[in-house]
């Protein structure tokens, strides 16, 4: 039972104060209450005394209660030797702990909530760890970690006041920044770890020497500095995007699994990406044997059944906060999420069935060898643009299908001093001088017109820039070479831009990230590597999103999707996933569908989501349906009740389920006008075969 220590004194004329000399400022008892007010009407309660983890009065308490209530309390001469702790002994009672009202006024409901489940686990009055992927999560810690921790100062022992936060490296300096603007810069002073020392000062401190409670340091610079941060014990470990955790034997994993530290939290938005056994491993890690060892959770995993994922969550629920975006619809606008299908031109399908019958390919499906990843990847950047892959190395016959402009086509650089550049294009000078190189440059050719992809993308720029909304634009991609020809593009056509990928270093990102967002600024354009900014990055600045290739894990694409729609938009969002029909793309978007269904039936304990594709349909990665065969092989695959050869009859119902697509709007060529996004209506062409619409709310 947590315990929070009080001394209630009188006036003490004849107390004697042990070791005082001249010279020596005597040390005061100074009567310890709550450190806020528990009566106010705003206040966040995250403990009142005669309670207990149930709610339940509790007898040991409320004697103790009873004890301290004593209209004052001296120390005898006697005890003049012993500590201030022991001589307040005689003297403790229970006081209510009460987050600080300067974050408790801003808490939403749903965050109240959270605050009291780490509060609770953290202090060992249900679990010591906690496991949870909420909204919001930033606040509901800091307001957990920081004010939680100090109120209960007495309860703990004196190193459990650090915390240690974990976070990707472009989030550390982040973290800082939140917990300043939340509690401001007197209240407590994060230290955001570098090279320079800060880890000496973290764990050296000891007691009143604790400057500093609050470490924020990246997972690369822990492990690589773990034989020093490992040395002395710390009182809380928080791990944001802790679904880095997924994999027990990885060298972070050891890291953390290392650390001196009792109390472990993870905070992730997708603590299942591919499979079970990364469940496993985040709540092995945050409470070790909860499921038992690994060899039995894998022999239950086996039996995969209703009555499996029943016990599982069972167990789970018990130190797993579970928040879903669905309640952010209460506090942001709305959200539109479209996943657009593009057929490949004549060109990306004459060279796509060329590479089909190469060696390389038919080794990857299976006559000659394993599937091979490179061979996926080059199919994936060949539907992206043919220039992406040297097609005079990977395509034999290539000479029969491809125009001699394809070698010479490419878009020229817009003059800045012509009025061709657009209201923002202006702004293509400053933007360069922020990035690092010229990263662009490629020998390449390059024009959109020969990816269907591409020239959509090119369409909607065009319109964007055009129009008096002053939308901006986020484009993502899994591949440095794409994020080249997105430059390519935006110089050609005039428009201003950021890039953001990983050669950039992390205070020059959070640079760009501010001027961006800053309405002001006129480029509208933000070149984005789902690698290195896919995780934690704020961009409110911009409405408007573009996943332009996916990857295996729905995880990712989700948090590279979450970018916009966070706190602090003001603007209705829109969010487009581009896939090309029949292709390996679309084989990859179905077995996200499968896993997002996984991931929806053990995590969100939803029963009869429907999993549309099976593990041996997801094999098949190498079965096109190209030249018009299909609209759309993953509408075939659904089997769709609500629509007549492709067209939508049935209207979806306004509580889709954002994990299954079959909820969805479902819009074909001819639906077109149909659609919300006005944008997307007027650049629906021929590069367009069928779209899904998600709303929001």
């Amino acid at each position: 039972m947590l315990r929070v220590t009080a001394c209630v004194t009188s006036k003490i004329p004849d107390l004697v104060w042990a070791g005082a000399r001249w010279g020596v400022r005597r040390r005061k008892i100074v009567p310890r209450g709550p450190r806020y007010s528990a009566d106010t009407e705003d206040a966040v309660v995250l403990y009142r005394p005669g309670t207990g983890a149930d709610g339940a009065e509790s007898q040991q308490s409320s004697t103790s209660s009873q004890s301290g209530d004593s209209a004052a309390t001296l120390v005898p001469i006697a005890n003049r030797n012993k500590s201030l702790k022991s001589l307040l002994g005689a003297a403790l009672k229970e006081v209510p702990v009460v987050v600080d009202p300067a974050l408790g006024r801003k808490l939403r409901p749903h965050q109240v909530e959270g605050v009291k489940f780490l509060f609770n686990c953290t202090t060992g009055r249900i679990y010591k760890n906690a496991f949870g992927w909420v909204l919001g999560k930033t606040l509901q810690c800091i307001s957990t970690a920081v004010d939680a921790a100090a109120a209960v100062a007495d309860a703990w022992k004196a190193n459990d006041r650090k915390v240690r936060g974990c976070c990707p490296s472009s989030l550390v300096k982040n973290w800082a920044n939140e917990i300043v603007k939340w509690l401001g810069s007197t209240k407590i002073a994060p230290l955001a770890c570098d090279n320079k020392g800060t880890k000496e000062k973290f764990i050296g401190a000891r007691g009143r020497m604790i400057i500093h409670p609050v470490l924020i340091i990246s997972y690369e610079t822990l492990r690589t500095y773990i034989n020093v941060l490992s040395r002395g014990p710390i009182g809380l470990l928080l791990c944001d995007e802790g679904h880095r955790l997924k994999n027990s034997a990885s060298q972070t994993f050891q890291a953390l699994d290392s650390l001196k530290v009792e109390r472990r939290v993870i905070l992730s938005g997708t603590p299942i990406q591919n499979d079970l056994s990364e469940y496993f491993s985040l709540l092995n890690f945050t409470n070790p044997g909860l499921l038992g060892s690994t060899q039995e959770f894998r022999k239950n995993e086996q039996k995969r059944g209703d009555e499996m994922l029943a016990e599982l969550n069972a167990i789970a629920s018990k130190v797993i906060i579970r928040r879903t975006n669905d309640l952010l619809s209460k506090y942001l606008p709305v959200k539109y999420e479209h996943v657009v299908f593009c057929p490949l031109t004549e060109l990306q399908t004459d060279l796509y069935e060329l590479f089909l019958k190469s060696k390389e390919a038919r080794a990857a499906i299976g006559e000659g060898g394993k599937c091979a990843l490179q061979t996926i990847i080059n199919l994936g950047k060949l539907c992206n643009h043919p220039s992406l892959i040297d097609i005079t190395k990977h395509v034999q016959g290539y000479q029969a299908v491809t125009p001699k402009e394809y070698f010479t086509d490419r878009l020229q650089p817009a003059s800045r001093s012509g009025g061709s550049i657009g209201r923002r294009g202006a702004a293509i000078r400053g933007m360069q001088m922020m990035q690092q190189g010229d990263s662009s440059s490629t020998n390449q050719p390059f024009h959109p017109r020969w990816s269907s992809k591409m020239a959509l993308l090119d369409r909607m720029l065009q319109q964007i820039s055009r129009g008096r909304e002053k939308d901006k634009i986020v484009l993502i991609s899994n591949y440095t070479q794409t994020l080249n020809l997105f430059e390519e593009l935006c110089k050609g056509r005039g428009f201003g831009y950021y890039r953001l990928d990983g050669s950039m270093t992390i205070p020059k990102r959070q640079q760009i990230v501010d001027q961006f967002n800053n309405p002001n600024d006129p480029a509208f354009v933000f070149l984005l590597s789902s690698k290195a900014g896919g995780c934690g990055i704020n961009l409110v600045g911009a409405n408007r999103l573009v996943l332009f290739d996916s990857s295996f894990n729905p995880a990712d694409n989700l948090q590279a999707c979450g970018r916009i729609w966070r706190d602090g938009q003001k603007k209705t969002c829109y969010i487009y996933t581009m896939a090309t029909t029949g292709t390996v793309e679309e084989k990859i978007f179905q077995r996200q569908a499968y896993k997002t269904s996984l991931a929806t039936c053990v995590v969100d304990e939803q029963e009869n989501v429907d999993r549309h594709f099976s593990r041996d349909q997801m094999r098949q990665l190498f079965k096109a349906r190209l030249r018009g065969e299909t609209m759309c092989d993953t509408h075939d695959q659904f089997k769709c009740r609500r629509c007549v050869h492709g067209r939508q009859a049935i209207k979806a119902s306004e509580n889709m389920d954002f994990a299954d697509h079959n909820s969805w709007e479902h819009f074909g060529q001819t639906d077109a006008p149909k659609l919300q996004d006005q944008l997307l209506r007027s650049c629906m062409g021929k590069d367009v075969s069928f779209v899904f619409q998600y709303k929001s709310h």
